[in-house]
């Protein structure tokens, strides 16, 4: 980051549970027109706050990670897929 960033009063994830939600994008392109958007996490998407995404790059390493978990959680609190 420049020297001559403030992000004094500045709030992490503030938008974080509006963007869960679903979103609008506008796109005002160069010949006038206006094209928008409405976004939507798709079904089962997981996010990671960004201190943990700093530790996985991928879905994989995510899956690999949770996947050393899974021995470690109650019988009875598996859920089979």
């Amino acid at each position: 980051m420049r020297t001559e960033y403030d992000f004094t009063g500045g709030v992490r994830g503030k938008h974080y549970r509006a963007m869960q939600a679903g979103y609008t994008i506008t796109i005002h392109k160069a010949d006038g027109t206006i094209v928008t958007k409405d976004v939507m996490p798709k079904e089962g998407a997981v996010v990671l706050e960004p201190d943990i995404r700093a530790y996985f790059p991928n879905s994989e390493s995510v899956n690999k990670a949770l996947r050393c978990l899974v021995p470690l959680l109650p019988k009875k609190r598996r859920v089979r897929a």
